[in-house]
């Protein structure tokens, strides 16, 4: 199995939207670090397993959109808390999205909350010649 792993930083706001949240219901930053992790079992014919420009493309996107924000302001987010946890939800989302190769068959998405605590959503990746 081959893995390409990329990484992006920024801050963003937030506050949980739990009962009893005690200091992480107030609006407060963390320095988040996503970490992408695409696997397949096989390269394309350049022997990549995944473009990283379509990689690229997707972290330029993350940042523009998650970048200085209110998570809790963002459509992605409403109705629900946002957790470390949903945050790594809403972003595999967002990345199986724009990068499509058909090596590619799982990612993982793993979101440190400052250097203290991560989450990570993991699952395969719908084939995108389907």
């Amino acid at each position: 199995m081959y893995t390409v792993t990329v990484l992006e930083s920024f801050v963003a706001q937030h506050f949980l939207t739990v009962p009893d949240a005690g200091p992480e219901g107030e609006p407060h930053s963390h320095r988040y670090e996503i970490e992408l992790a695409f696997r397949g079992p096989e390269l394309n014919e350049f022997d990549y397993l995944v473009d990283i420009d379509d990689v690229e493309a997707a972290l330029d996107g993350l940042h523009s959109r998650y970048a200085d924000t209110m998570l809790n302001d963002l459509p992605e987010f409403e109705g629900y808390n946002p957790s470390v946890e949903r945050f790594a939800r809403v972003v595999w989302e967002r990345v199986t999205d724009e990068v499509t190769d058909d090596t590619v068959t799982e990612l993982t998405v793993t979101i440190w909350e400052d250097d203290q605590a991560h989450a990570a959503y993991e699952a395969s990746v719908p084939c995108a010649s389907a």
